[in-house]
This record gives structure tokens, sequence and C-alpha cells, in this order.
């Protein structure tokens, strides 16, 4: 039970702080505790009642007060329930959650596709289909943009850099925590019924629909606060916390993309957060932003949504290209070829993310002549994820390749990302787009770019850090059976897609014509086994973790310095702070050692 009290106390803090601000509001205005401002208002002072009564108020307020603090240590499991400033902690507490809502958006896109099995209406009425589609397309994003950030990003940066933390634990801890209430409020929109306006809200519809769609926006724009907040602090980690000798140019590549990203989620997502304001404020206040009746447009708030929703995609698949170029050398036995041409399209792709978003808008009605310079920007993005992408080539080019699990895994992705890639090209040219947008098309190419991409890189890094966060090792045959099952799974279910869309099957419908019935069929129990794979990857790892042998410190002999001490860590990573001397990639370079490490007793490299 005392795991649960912090949480207890934060669901009670949340509960009163909900009550306070929504009856303020409903007996300002005379309305029922139902009504649309008084559920933003009480979801706000939840918010803060929820943070104060989880941890806040131990750890900041009465510090701040000057109060004399009393904060539990525990290295038990309970840790993980606990507001907690341990970095390693907080990215479990990430994964954790972030791959439980994986789950559930996955459960709700198989009640889509068994909708979808046969032409008509099996399951539900237009209308909910829409709102179990809308429910899972926004619990997907936050999975694809903040597991590998919030999960793989806080657990090994700081051990990455040798760091002992994060340079601001508290606020780290804060970014996680704002995460819980925000899942229970999109979890909660069916009850005020739900959404059904799509993860992109855009009105007039998400101005006209129910009040789930207020608790859709609060939750977003909160989540975004986590992001805003976690992008802040990674780029001050990273910039003042590297061990004595770490220069810019010793980093490993997963700490560049976590750089790059959090540059991002710094400046984008605030833009995001003024749409959905906007919208508010049209529910709420009788504004007109996008009202055209009163001075509105419609499409301000398409391009001030994208102008951070295409960055978000890279927020999505820049750390995951981190993550298979932080595994190709390991397993190729390799240095990582092209070391600073790909962190050079990193840097790339941050500065031309701003400049395409307008290429999701070529059937919107903006006008025509900007469809030219948003075609010609979307198609130089690709000059330099193709150079990350080529890194990768050239790391594996005559490699000694080591085929366990995480190279497998990360293998699939090249090959996922290539075709999400290619199909991308004819999303960007505008002849192409004005006959494929909203199709299924689009659907296969959006799932082989971040399903086939950031998923399947989250679940090699899952394989490869896994012996370090657990001090576990899992079954190396399971886990290949796994890497097998999913890839082909996933092929399946998305490679039908584009024949389906090119045939002219649209995406957010809930029935289609019965020419399509036999390729939706083929999907949906594609789909199903692809989800079978999913559950079967959380039962392994957690079997794993509760009863596999003891993993060793280095069971890969990798030389970055999160495998230089215990698996799993102590609590400050290093007993003393570790000097840098090489290349974290200098594989098969005699007398090339990466850092110095403290050892018991004496010294070692």
């Amino acid at each position: 039970m005392r795991a649960f009290f912090p949480i207890g106390r934060g669901l009670l803090g949340g509960g009163l702080g909900y009550l306070i601000g929504a009856g303020m509001i409903a007996a300002l205005r005379g309305q029922g505790l139902t009504a649309e401002p008084a559920l933003a208002v009480g979801y706000g002072l939840g918010l803060i009642g929820w943070l104060l009564g989880v941890g806040m108020w131990e750890v900041w307020v009465r510090e701040w007060l000057g109060w004399p603090v009393h904060q539990e240590e525990d290295r038990s499991w309970v840790r993980y329930f606990r507001f907690t400033t341990d970095h390693k902690v907080i990215g479990v507490q990430y994964l954790v959650t972030f791959l439980g809502l994986m789950l559930v958006a996955g459960l709700l896109a198989m009640l889509m596709r068994l909708e979808l099995m046969r032409p008509g209406l099996q399951l539900f009425s237009r209308n909910q289909y829409n709102t179990v589609m809308s429910l899972h397309g926004i619990m997907m994003i936050a999975v694809a943009v903040a597991t590998i950030v919030g999960g793989l990003g806080n657990y090994l940066v700081p051990l990455m850099i040798g760091a002992r933390d994060m340079a601001f634990p508290r606020l780290n801890a804060l970014s996680y925590w704002l995460v819980p209430p925000a899942a229970l409020a999109l979890l909660s929109t069916p009850w005020l019924g739900g959404f059904d306006s799509g993860w992109t809200a855009y009105p007039p519809l998400s101005e006209a629909n129910a009040s789930g769609q207020v608790l859709f926006n609060l939750a977003f724009i909160t989540v975004g606060l986590s992001s805003i907040l976690g992008g802040l602090n990674f780029l001050t980690t990273i910039a003042f916390l590297r061990a004595p000798g770490m220069t810019w140019s010793r980093l490993p590549i997963f700490v560049w993309s976590i750089f790059a990203t959090s540059i991002l989620s710094l400046i984008a997502t605030q833009f995001v957060a003024v749409a959905l304001l906007m919208v508010l404020l049209d529910r709420i206040l009788g504004t007109g932003f996008f009202d055209p009746a009163r001075g509105g447009d419609p499409l301000l708030y398409q391009h001030v949504f994208w102008f951070y929703s295409h960055p978000a995609v890279y927020i999505m698949i820049i750390p995951a290209f981190g993550v298979i170029l932080e595994i190709l050398p390991h397993f190729a036995r390799k240095p990582l070829f092209a070391y600073r041409w790909a962190v050079g399209g990193f840097f790339g792709i941050v500065g031309l993310s701003f400049l395409v978003w307008a290429h999701h808008m070529f059937t919107s009605g903006m006008p025509s002549w900007l469809h030219a310079p948003f075609m010609a920007t979307t198609e130089l993005i690709s000059v330099p994820t193709g150079l990350i992408f080529l890194s990768a080539l050239g790391t594996l080019w005559q490699g000694r390749l080591w085929l366990r699990t995480p190279m497998l895994v990360a293998l699939a992705f090249l090959a996922n990302f290539l075709i999400g890639g290619v199909t991308g090209i004819f999303l960007a040219d505008v002849p192409t787009d004005l006959h494929l947008q909203d199709t299924y098309f689009v659907v296969g190419h959006f799932h082989y770019t971040i399903l086939g991409g950031m998923i399947f890189a989250l679940v090699a890094g899952l394989y490869y850090w896994f012996p370090k966060i657990s001090g576990r090792m899992y079954n190396e045959r399971l886990g290949r059976i796994h890497a097998l099952w999913f890839f082909l799974a996933f092929q399946a279910t998305f490679l039908p897609m584009f024949g389906l869309g090119l045939y002219g099957m649209n995406r957010r419908v809930a029935d289609y014509p019965s020419y399509l019935a036999g390729g939706n069929m083929l999907v949906s129990m594609s789909a199903f086994v692809l989800g079978a794979s999913f559950v079967f990857l959380i039962a392994h790892l957690a079997y794993a973790w509760a009863r596999g042998p003891q993993a060793a410190d280095n069971p890969w002999r990798a030389r970055t310095l999160e495998w230089q001490t215990t698996s799993p860590p102590p609590v400050e990573n290093f007993p003393i702070l570790p000097r840098v001397i090489g290349d974290p990639y200098g594989y098969g370079v005699p007398g090339s050692p990466y850092a110095w490490i403290a050892v018991a007793g004496g010294e070692g490299e």
C-alpha cells in the first residue's frame, strides 16, 4: 500500500482541485459542473492539486518555504510509484507508462480493424468509429513523441555523458508527473461524448463536437508542457554536465539525437499549444479565431498546427535514428561511418523541418503559389535524412555483424524506413498528393515512418539496453522469434494499404465499397497477428525482468559509458566521474580506449 500512497494523495488533491475550480466557475456562471468552462478551469486546478499531492509539495514547496523536507530514500520497486528525482527511475516510469498507453491504443486499433474486416457497419456507428480512431491516433502520437526521449533518453543520457543526474532533477520529475493526468483525461473523453475530430482536431468540427474535445485539448497542452520542460532539461544537461574529456566530437550519437530533438521540442511545441488554446477560447469564451462569420479563418489553425506537427514527426524519428546508429557500430564491430555527417544530418533536419509544414495542406485551399516552394523544401529535407541513412548503411558495409536480437530489429528498422521514405516522395509532390491525399496510401506511409521507424527503434533499444536497465537477460531465442514475427506481421499489415489507397480506400471511414473487401480482410487479419506480437514482447520482457538470469555489466562488450558501470547502475551512476579519452566507436582501432573509469581498488579503462 505504501507504493500507492503518493498516487492516492495525488488523486485526492486532483479531485479537490477539480471540484474547487469547477465549482467556482459553475457558481459564477450559474451552470452545472459539466459545463465546458467549469471543465477547463477544474482541470487546471486539478492538475495543480495532483502535482502537489503526488510529491511536489514535499520536494519543492516545503523547501521554498524553508521547512524541513521529508523525502524517503527507497531502492525497492516502490520508488517507481513516487515523485523521485533519480533520472533512471523517471526513465522507467516513462517507459512503463507509455508502453501501457501503446497497448491501450493498440487495442483500439484492433477494434478498428475488426470493424473494417467487412463492408458495412459491424460494431460502431460512423461517429463512434471516428471517436475510437481519434483516441487511438492521439495516444499513439503521444507514445511516438515521448517514449524514446522520455524513457530511454532520461535513463541513458546522464550515463552516456558521465553525469550524476539531469541538470534539473526536480523539473525532470515534474515533466513525468504531468503525463498521468493527461493520459487519464484522454481515457475519460468517452464519458463526455468523446471527440471525433481525429488527432489533428481541425476546426470547425473541433469547435462544434462533444465536450470530450475540451479534455483532448487540455491533455495535449499538458503533454506539450512536459515536452518543453524535458527539452530544456536535456539541452542544459548535455551542454554543461559532460564528463571531463567528453568533447562534442566524442558524444555518443544517441546523445546527439536527443540534443537535436530537444531543440525541436523547446521551440516548436509552443505553437501547437497556441493552436489548441485558440480552439478552447473559441469554445469557452466565444472568440472567433477560426469562424469566418466573425472574421476568423479555419486555415489559420492548420498553419499553426502543422508548423509544430511536422517538426513533431522528426521529434519522433530523430531519436529513433539515434537508437539505431547507437546499436549498429556495437553489433557490426566497426566505427560509426560518417559520424560528423550524421550529426550534421540531425541538425539539417532540425532547420528544414520548420519549412515544410504546408505540404500537409496542398488540398486545403491555401494559395496555389505556395505549392511549389513547400514541395521543394519537403524534397530538400530528404538530403539530411539520407545522410543519416547512408551513415547506417556505411556502418554495416564489411562489418562483422553480430546478429543478436537488437541488431535484427535495427536491420528491420532500416528496411521499414526505406519504404516509408520512398513512399513519402509521392506525398511531397503536388500532382500525386492531390490524388493520394486522405487515402490509405497516407496511412501506410505514416505507419511505415512512425510504427516501422520509431516503434521498431524503441523495440531495438529495449532489447539493447534491457540488461542495463533491469540487470537481467532476456531469452535470446524468444527475442529472435519476436523480431521475425514483428517484422513479417508489420509488412503483411501495412504493405497492402498502399494498394488500397491507390484504389480509393479513404482513411478515417468506417465503411467502404465492396470491391475493397479482400484487401481490408487481409489487413485486419495481419493486424491481429501484429498486435499479438506486442503482447508477446511485453510478457517476455516482464518475465525476464522478474526471473531472467543476471546480466553481466557489459554483455555486448560495448565501449560507451553506460556499459562501464554496474547493471543496473548505482544511484549516482559512477563512483568517480569518468574521464573520456577516445572515440566511443573506435572498434578495430588498436590502442583506442574510450574512457578511464574508476574501479574498486584501483583504476581501469
